[in-house]
């Protein structure tokens, strides 16, 4: 990954706090406090500058857990990507920014053969965190 990589030479799609909350049915009080929790991150970009949160970072409902999609009838319609939190843990953990850390997940990695955000995705959580741990 190289120093000069930004987060929008990688990231094709954006959403602001207010997006965030739109879309998981919330308020923006409460997108702010996941960003302080880092369940999810974000970058602030453009001028003036706003928090930015990639789009990628929020899957349909009933497939937080990619590995085991569920067919409940009660799941909200968005959601944040359940393997995102514990992945972004452990990335803080080897002293990465929150910037640093959306540029590793949307860099392709030879090992995964795809960026750790897709791995992610399709249920990989595990295979990216041993990567990520790798990288202390």
């Amino acid at each position: 990954m190289s120093a000069r990589t930004t987060p929008d030479d990688l990231v094709d799609a954006w959403l602001t706090v207010p997006d965030v909350a739109e879309r998981l049915g919330t308020d923006a009080g409460r997108v702010r406090r996941m960003l302080q929790e880092r369940r999810i991150v974000g970058v602030r970009r453009g001028e003036p500058p706003v928090m930015s949160i990639p789009e990628a970072f929020l899957v349909p409902g009933h497939l937080a857990n990619p590995a085991a999609p569920s067919r409940a009838e009660d799941l909200p319609e968005w959601t944040v990507l359940a393997a995102l939190q514990g992945t972004l843990t452990v990335l803080a953990d080897t002293g990465f920014a929150d910037e640093e850390a959306v540029v590793w997940l949307f860099s392709p990695d030879e090992q995964l053969g795809t960026t750790p955000v897709a791995a992610l995705r399709s249920g990989r959580k595990t295979e990216v965190r041993r990567i990520a741990q790798a990288l202390l």
